[in-house]
């Protein structure tokens, strides 16, 4: 049995959020981002597309091919 290879997204710390809303903050540590810089690879699915979605203002999403 193959397993289907899902496309991963790039996401990159790049704006502070102090000032902004705590949950946020918790967006962020949740995506495994906790400094100014910091990178992580995920999964492309629904669950961290609103997670993203919530904090776009403060990180880069990339494809990873």
């Amino acid at each position: 049995m193959e397993k289907k290879s899902e496309n991963m997204i790039k996401v990159t710390y790049v704006k502070s959020c102090i000032g902004y809303n705590k949950n946020q903050a918790k967006i962020l540590e949740a995506l495994g981002l906790k400094k100014l810089g910091d990178c992580n690879v995920l999964p492309d699915n629904a669950c961290v597309q609103g997670s993203i979605f919530k904090v776009k203002h403060l990180v880069k999403v990339e494809e990873v091919k």
